[in-house]
């Protein structure tokens, strides 16, 4: 069994929605931290302590039992009472959560020692109210006022917070046992003969002060086949399940599922609940652009709901005008959505913020799969108003200076330096490392716009449109013959990370040229030099293709862009290159993934890990800092699998494409539960020597044909 690498500090966090909790391993919330109980991005309680006569407790063990609940077992020091001494290890405490709207709190206290014993169990609860924005920073400012009360009669401690019209609240009842409030302490009287129980429950009830959060009233201990567990239930009947001989890789694929779930944000629309992925745990539950457009594409196969609630809420949220410190235009799709303090009084440009360049045409691309995947030409008509304000977009904001290529460039003083799924500031450099000033060009938004052209072209013959589908075509092909003339350096082989604000190439070797693959704007005659590029040791780690070349002056296996690995980049990759046929070198990356998977805790890929080279004697390398679980990174199994069986579903033409080449290490897999359109597959693949075979077990066989994965979408 490979060592197992535990990314982040020590903590649990749990969370259902965009209610979050993040304590210490013995379920205690210290202060200062950036830990406690977190509601739509504000930090309701920022301190939470337990003790016995003023004693603090021991941890045994203590982690969360689902993502959404955990149980915490401690034991006593030694302490004081009237009575004498409680010899320690005596008392057993269990502290069991469970957060379902508010958080439910279970303590449950036995004495296993030979005497009576009478103590005082105390909690203390500080609330601070900081927007989640201000605790990552650690400058916390407060703006508002607030206010604690305690009702003795109906056993309730509120806390509130109020600056002018901005409100949340927290408030805390006792069931089962009477408590006590002073000097900032919720206590307990409890008296325990030995061999018998004491049992409180704590039910944390969050407002908004528009909306109410209660917590649920059952037990966690009492409640395992609760609604949560139902829903969970119900989300792995729906999903897309695999088996295989590969351990690791199930592995891997299961836990994906499982954090997919974890990760849904449940919204209601017209009577039905959708859900649309959030980023990742424990910073962004909350809407993305980008990131939760590329999750439902890599869900596409998996759980092709994720792309209908992903274009409807992104749509709603699809701006009509200009806003400058926000990055607004009319037609673009937002980047980050945020509810907190500093949002609601417009200190910070999230109200949505439109801070990207990407999630505009990644939306077009998206629409197109949920409808090859769905068929609903009824999809098409709901969204097209959004899908043409799309393209107009990109037309005539996009593109900022008419010269055919998209560019970017923040006009918003608290806006971001880039725009692409490499945000942060120091993502795009020159080869010698120095600052890329903008507006910047980067190539793989050349790609996205190029298959959104021709993607939304099908859209519209589908909806019997041929004028405005010969348009993109033609735009599109244009598009095709520039980008591959002032892209593509023939000296090195390989294509240009992006152009700066001069039009000149920045020529660092880096991974985003592998998604110009995936969209197909690369001709197949230079397709194989990208690819061993790509490929070449200074890209290629051995877990994964990194994210910059290690002969970049700049590089840094442990910075964030500067050469660490991405999985959901590496998935994007794996996609490309399948598209132009390098089976090989798609199960290299998908083993490289899935084998530092399996090096992780619960086989729980996080966000990004260190770009070390790989040899026999190390592992990965956690990044400081990286979101676990994190969509696009458990997304990438997905789309792994989905690139080594060539699995493309058409279901407008009835048809579901596979094109498999499985590795010796993936010998077999057994795809169950595959929806395309109205019909369910289960297919059976297996290596037969050095060919893949394929038999549909569940489902029209007919209706499943082998060829060229995206010919379908090539060749119309």
């Amino acid at each position: 069994m490979p060592f197992k690498v535990q990314v982040g500090p020590p903590q649990i966090a749990i969370h259902h929605d965009q209610t979050i909790l993040i304590s210490e391993e013995d379920g205690q919330v210290g202060w200062p931290s950036d830990k406690g109980l977190y509601f739509r991005d504000t930090r309701l309680i920022s301190a939470w302590s337990i003790y016995t006569n003023g004693t603090p407790w021991m941890l045994l063990n203590g982690g969360a039992i689902a993502y959404y609940a955990a149980r915490i077992f401690l034991t006593n020091r030694e302490f004081l009472t009237q009575d004498g001494k409680v010899p320690a290890r005596t008392l057993s405490l269990a502290v069991s959560r469970e957060i379902d709207g508010g958080m439910h709190e279970d303590l449950d206290i036995t004495n296993y020692g030979t005497t009576l014993v009478s103590f005082s169990l105390e909690l203390s609860i500080r609330c601070d109210f900081a927007d989640m924005f201000e605790v990552k920073s650690g400058e916390i400012v407060r703006r508002g006022k607030i206010e604690t009360l305690w009702d003795q009669d109906a056993q309730t401690l509120s806390n509130s917070y109020r600056n002018q019209d901005f409100e949340r609240s927290v408030t805390i009842r006792t069931t089962h046992v009477k408590a006590l409030y002073a000097n900032g302490r919720l206590s307990f009287d409890v008296e325990l003969a030995p061999g018998k129980s004491w049992h409180c429950c704590l039910h944390y009830d969050l407002s908004d002060c528009r909306t109410r959060f209660p917590a649920k009233t059952e037990c966690v201990a009492h409640d395992a086949e609760g609604r949560h567990a139902e829903t969970l239930r119900d989300w792995q009947q729906r999903v897309l399940t695999i088996s295989t001989s590969n351990e690791e890789y199930y592995r891997f694929f299961r836990q994906a599922i499982e954090d997919m779930a974890a990760l849904r944000l449940q919204r209601d629309r017209d009577n039905q609940m959708i859900f649309i992925p959030a980023a990742g745990l424990p910073w962004f539950m909350a809407p993305f652009g980008r990131d939760s457009l590329i999750v439902a594409l890599q869900n596409i196969m998996t759980y092709p709901e994720f792309a209908r609630g992903t274009l409807a809420i992104l749509g709603e949220l699809q701006a009509t005008e200009t806003d400058d410190y926000r990055d607004a235009e009319p037609g673009k799709i937002m980047h980050e959505l945020r509810y907190g303090e500093l949002a609601h009084f417009k200190l910070i440009p999230h109200t949505p913020y439109f801070g990207t360049a990407d999630a505009t045409p990644l939306w077009l691309i998206t629409l197109h799969a949920a409808w090859q995947a769905s068929g609903d030409r009824d999809l098409l008509r709901q969204h097209l108003p959004t899908a043409e304000a799309c393209l107009d977009w990109i037309d005539n904001y996009g593109d900022r200076d008419g010269d055919g290529f998209q560019e970017y460039e923040t006009r918003s003083p608290a806006g971001y330096e880039n725009m692409g799924w490499k945000d942060s500031g120091d993502a795009v450099m020159h080869a010698d490392g120095s600052k890329v000033e903008g507006p910047k060009a980067l190539c793989e938004l050349q790609g996205y716009v190029y298959d959104a052209w021709l993607r939304m072209a099908r859209i519209y013959e589908a909806l019997g449109e041929q004028a405005k589908a010969d348009r993109l075509r033609d735009k599109a092909s244009v598009m095709f013959e520039r980008f591959n003339k002032a892209f593509w350096d023939e000296e090195t082989g390989f294509y240009a990370f992006a152009l700066d604000g001069e039009k000149k190439r920045v020529m660092s070797v880096a991974s985003n040229p592998g998604h110009c693959l995936w969209s197909g704007i690369v001709p197949p005659d230079r397709a194989a030099r990208v690819v061993a590029r790509l490929m070449a040791p200074d890209m290629w780690s051995g877990w994964g293709i990194r994210t910059l070349s290690s002969n970049h002056p700049s590089f840094n296996p442990l910075g964030y862009q500067l050469g660490s690995i991405w999985p959901h980049d590496n998935s994007i990759i794996a996609m490309g290159f399948k598209r132009y046929g390098f089976t090989d070198e798609v199960a290299r990356i998908a083993r490289d993934i899935s084998r530092a998977a399996s090096h992780f805790q619960g086989n729980q890929v996080p966000e990004l890990f260190a770009g070390n080279q790989r040899d026999g004697t190390n592992f990965p390398v956690q990044y400081l800092g990286a979101n676990v679980p994190q969509a696009w990174a458990a997304g990438s199994a997905f789309a792994l699998l989905q690139a080594m069986l060539g699995v493309f579903l058409d279901a407008p033409a009835g048809k579901l494409y596979i094109d498999p080449e499985l590795p010796a290490w993936l010998p077999d897999v057994m795809l169950s539960n595959l929806t395309v359109g109205k019909e369910k597959f289960a297919i059976r693949f297996w290596r037969d020597g050095e060919k893949t075979r394929h038999e549909v077990v569940e489902g029209k066989p007919a209706a499943v044909e082998r060829g060229r994965f995206f010919a379908p979408l090539m060749t119309r």
